[in-house]
């Protein structure tokens, strides 16, 4: 089994094509094929079938292929960490952080960052916590930031946790003043602007109102986190948004805090277990350590 094999067998895998596949990869269909053949041969098994004209992954190749998509990453971040050796001078990150995340914590982490390694490439990936962890399983991202604790805990990935935060209630700074500070009872009835299925602050919000006895009325759901920010600001309702995210929101929302005992988050750093990050994601991961030293959700 060599590396070719895995990297044209993905190829396949992905596009179902085996022209398509081969364009892909820059070599000929019948070195292709003929490379498929080879990889069946030697695991033998038969990886795909090709019935009149349609490529699907066989049994064999289904259970192959997220092995194959985690030893081609794991070739691509040795390669990384070779050519990273060089100061930090070039390379890549792929970090993978929640919507809300990316707009309170990382543009200062991330300028900070920038300045003393300006030719580090960094790929962002925004998702929720679930999708965040199996991307790193499979070994799309160096890093995440996650919220704890995690949909699905996973051994095979390491958390180190960053801070604690705050949640708190913003609505439009034209409208009527709500009651300081906010119960979570007091949002019986209110009209919430709701997040999409997947963000943590959705299934959060949702498991402190039923936790008082009641399910939130929403009257707008869906969205990500600057919709929500809009359709605030404009009258439609109220939200429950990280205090991090609340300190950017402009003067034309009002932040309120929850009563105590209130609502906070915990976030975490996390990376798989069996794989060093490559250096340059060692570095940013030392900068995001040392934020934890910022206050955070000081309270509104």
């Amino acid at each position: 089994m060599q590396f070719h094999q895995l990297h044209y067998f993905v190829a396949v895998a992905e596009t179902r094509h085996f022209t398509r596949a081969a364009e892909h990869v820059h070599v000929s269909q019948p070195s292709l094929s003929q490379q498929i053949r080879a990889l069946e041969h030697e695991l033998g098994a038969t990886l795909f079938s090709r019935a009149r004209g349609n490529v699907a992954l066989t049994e064999a190749g289904e259970a192959l292929l997220p092995l194959a998509r985690r030893i081609l990453a794991d070739a691509d971040t040795a390669r990384q960490e070779v050519q990273e050796l060089v100061q930090l001078r070039r390379g890549r990150i792929r970090l993978g952080a929640t919507p809300s995340l990316c707009t309170g914590l990382l543009p200062d982490v991330l300028r900070a960052f920038h300045d003393l390694h300006p030719g580090i490439e960094l790929r962002i990936e925004e998702s929720g916590s679930h999708d965040l962890v199996r991307e790193l399983a499979r070994g799309g991202l160096d890093l995440a930031l996650v919220v704890l604790p995690l949909p699905t805990p996973s051994p095979a990935l390491t958390t180190v946790e960053l801070l604690q935060e705050d949640l708190v209630v913003v609505s439009s700074a034209a409208g009527p003043a709500p009651r300081r500070p906010v119960r979570i009872a007091d949002l019986q009835g209110e009209p919430l602007v709701m997040f999409r299925h997947g963000y943590d602050l959705r299934e959060l919000t949702v498991a402190a109102c039923r936790a008082e006895g009641f399910e939130p009325s929403f009257i707008v759901e869906g969205g990500e986190m600057d919709a929500v920010l809009g359709f605030v600001r404009a009258g439609l309702g109220v939200a429950v948004v990280p205090s991090m995210v609340a300190e950017r929101a402009g003067r034309d929302l009002r932040v309120t805090a929850l009563a105590p005992p209130g609502l906070r988050r915990t976030i975490a750093l996390a990376h798989r277990s069996d794989v060093a990050p490559p250096r340059a994601a060692r570095e940013l991961q030392r900068l995001l350590l040392a934020s934890r030293a910022a206050p955070a959700g000081d309270g509104h």
